[in-house]
C-alpha cells in the first residue's frame, strides 16, 4: 500500500489536542508524513479557530479529564464537537465522548455521546494488546482503500459501551465483541491507533484528513477478528569503544567480542529500526545498556535515537534501561516518572523497567510498600499498558523441593548434578548481581501495581540459539493475567513457531539472529503462516 505525501495543503492546518500524557510525536509525525501543517492546542482559543482536530489519548481516564478541565478545554472542545468540524479521536480520544468511565468513577467525561466505558469482559490478557481486525457496521469515507481484512494496532483494557448502537461504525472480537470505531457526522474515534498501525494506519489518516472521499464498506469484512502473534524487533543499544551508539549483542548478556575485546557493533538502531519496520516488525523494541546516570535528563543520547526512528516507524517503540530516579552532574533531581516521561515525549510508546522492578518487589515483601513506587506513578499518568517489566532469570536448580521458598518446577531439563527441580531467580546490573526473588513472583507482583505487560528474557539461553526456554515462559505466563513476551535463545524461525505452540506468549522477541543476517521477519512470519496467526507481509 503506497501513502502520498506532499500534497497541496496550504490552507489546511491539523489541529491536534496535546494534553500533556503519552507519545504525541507519533501522530505529529503521521501527519507532517502526509504532508499536513500542525497546530498543537495550548489555549481554548486553539480549539475556537481549529478546522479539523485529532485528540489523542493515552492513559487515564481521570487524568485525562481531570487535565482536560484544569487548562479549561471541556467547553471549547464540546463546541467543537457540535459544530459539524472533523474530529478523530484516538484510543482515550474515543472514551471522552462518552459520560463517564468505570476506570475513574465519580469522574464525567464530555457526555457528546451517551453511554459508558467499561472494563473488556474477557478472558484473555488484559491489556489487549497487539495487532487485531475490524468490523465494518456502515459505509465510512475511513475504509477507502481498504480491502477489510487488515491489522490495526490496540492497546487499551476498557472499552465503550454507547446506548446509541447507530454510532457504531466498527466492532471488533477479544472474547468478546466489542465496539472499536464511532462515527456521528463528521465526529470520528478508534480504540485502535492510527499512528501506530503501520502503512493501514497511515490509509485511514489520510481518508480522515482529505476532503471529497466518499464513504464505502470494504468488499472482504470479516465475520469474526483475531489477536495476532507479535513478533519484536529488539535491539540492545551501547556506547562502543568510541563513543558511538551501536546496536550490540551480547552471548549471556557478555556483548564485548571475546578476540578483539571490543563492543560488538551490529549497526546503527536508527537504521535497523527502519529496516526492521519495512521488513513488518510489529513492534520496536530498544534496551538502552550504557547507563547516563550523570546526564542531564534532555540530553540522554537515547532521547535522539526515539526522535529519529519515530518520524519513519509507525509502529510501537518500546524503550527499556535507566528509567530509575537519579540526579544528575549538576545537582538536578529527576524521578522515574520525569525520565519516562522524556522518553514518551521523544517517540517511545512504552518503558521498560529492569532492575529497579526487582528492588520494588523485594520492598513490597518486605514491608508491603506501594502506593509511589515508578511502576505506580507511571502506570497511574500513562496507563498500565505503558509499562513493561523486562525479567532477567537464570535457572537455580535444587535437588529437592523441600524448604524452597520460591516457584519450584519440575524440569526436563535437568541440573548439572541430575537436579529435577528449579527456580528461576532474577538478576539486576545486566544480569551480574542475583537477588532472592524468583521470576513468577516479581512478575505477579509487578501487575498487581500495575504493569501492563513482561518481558521475559533467560540467561541461560541468551546468544544460545537453541531457541526459547519453554518451561519458564509457561511457569511466568501461567501465573499472571497480562500479556508476556518470549525472549532469548531464538536460533530459527521454526523457534517462534514451538513459542507460540506451546506456551501462552503473545509475542516473542527477535534480537541476534535479526542483527546478524541469520533470517528476517519475512522469514519468520513466512513460517508462521498458515499455523498461528500473523500480520502476514
Amino acid at each position: 500500500m503506497t501513502i502520498l505525501s506532499g500534497l497541496d495543503m496550504d490552507t489546511k492546518t491539523v489541529t491536534i489536542l496535546d494534553y500533556g500524557a503519552g507519545n504525541v510525536r507519533s501522530v505529529i509525525n503521521a501527519v507532517t508524513r502526509l504532508g499536513y501543517k500542525i497546530k498543537l492546542v495550548k489555549s481554548p482559543f486553539d480549539l475556537k479557530e481549529a478546522e479539523i482536530l485529532i485528540f489523542p489519548g493515552v492513559g487515564s481516564f481521570g487524568e485525562m479529564m481531570k487535565t482536560l478541565k484544569d487548562k479549561n478545554l471541556i467547553e471549547p472542545l464540546l463546541t467543537y464537537l457540535s459544530s459539524g468540524r472533523p474530529y478523530l479521536g484516538i484510543c482515550l480520544g474515543l472514551q471522552a465522548l462518552f459520560e463517564y468511565s468505570d476506570e475513574s468513577p465519580g469522574i464525567p467525561g464530555l457526555g457528546f455521546l451517551k453511554g459508558r466505558v467499561r472494563r473488556l469482559n474477557t478472558s484473555f490478557s488484559i491489556p489487549h494488546i497487539g495487532w487485531n481486525g475490524i468490523k465494518p457496521k456502515k459505509a465510512s469515507k475511513l475504509f477507502n482503500s481498504l480491502s477489510g481484512n487488515e491489522y490495526l494496532y490496540f492497546v487499551h483494557s476498557y472499552v465503550v459501551d454507547p446506548q446509541d448502537k447507530t454510532c457504531i461504525l466498527t466492532t471488533t472480537d477479544y472474547g468478546e465483541e466489542f465496539v472499536s470505531s464511532v462515527e456521528v457526522g463528521n465526529v470520528m474515534a478508534t480504540q485502535f491507533h492510527p499512528e501506530k498501525s503501520g502503512d493501514v494506519g497511515l490509509t485511514i489518516l489520510k481518508n480522515f484528513l482529505e476532503d471529497g472521499i466518499s464513504p464505502v464498506i470494504p468488499d472482504s469484512a470479516l465475520e469474526t477478528t483475531t489477536l495476532v502473534k507479535r513478533i519484536v524487533a529488539c535491539m540492545d543499544v551501547r556506547e562502543d569503544d568510541e563513543g558511538r551508539l551501536v546496536v550490540t549483542k551480547g552471548d549471556q548478556y557478555d556483548v564485548r567480542d571475546t578476540r578483539t575485546g571490543q563492543v560488538r557493533d551490529l549497526g546503527s538502531p536508527v537504521k535497523l529500526a527502519q529496516r526492521y519496520y519495512e521488513e513488518g516488525a510489529d513492534e520496536i523494541a530498544f534496551l538502552n545498556i550504557t547507563g547516563y546516570r550523570n546526564f542531564p535528563l534532555l540530553n540522554l543520547p537515547m532521547l535522539d535515537v526515539l526522535k529519529e526512528t519515530s518520524l519513519n516507524v509507525f509502529v510501537p517503540l518500546t524503550i527499556g534501561g535507566g528509567i530509575t530516579s537519579y540526579t544528575d552532574e549538576e545537582g538536578r533531581y529527576y524521578s522515574a516518572l520525569d525520565v519516562a516521561s522524556a522518553y514518551f515525549r521523544s517517540g517511545a510508546d512504552k518503558i521498560s523497567i529492569g532492575s529497579d522492578a526487582v528492588l520494588i518487589a523485594e520492598q513490597f515483601l518486605q514491608y508491603g510498600i506501594r502506593g509511589n513506587t515508578s511502576i505506580e506513578e507511571i502506570s497511574r499518568v500513562y496507563g498500565n499498558q505503558a509499562v513493561v517489566i523486562s525479567i532477567d532469570p537464570k535457572r537455580h536448580y535444587e535437588s529437592s523441593p523441600h524448604g524452597v521458598p520460591h516457584h519450584l518446577i519440575v524440569t526436563d531439563e535437568p541440573g548439572p548434578n541430575g537436579e529435577r527441580y528449579c527456580w528461576f531467580q532474577c538478576f539486576i546490573k545486566g544480569g551480574r548481581e542475583p537477588r532472592d526473588i524468583d521470576a513468577i513472583t516479581l512478575a505477579r507482583i509487578c501487575e498487581e501495581l500495575g504493569a501492563g505487560e513482561i518481558l521475559l528474557n533467560s540467561i541461560d539461553r541468551d546468544g544460545t540459539n537453541l531457541g526459547f526456554d519453554l518451561e519458564l515462559i509457561k511457569a511466568v505466563s501461567e501465573h499472571v493475567s497480562i500479556p508476556v513476551i518470549a525472549s532469548s535463545g531464538a536460533g530459527s524461525p521454526a523457534h517462534f513457531l514451538e513459542v507460540f505452540e506451546k506456551t501462552k506468549a503473545e509475542a516473542a522477541l527477535a534480537a541476534g539472529i535479526l542483527h546478524r543476517g541469520e533470517t528476517t521477519i519475512k522469514e519468520i512470519k513466512g513460517h508462521l503462516s498458515g499455523k498461528v496467526k500473523v500480520r502476514y507481509y
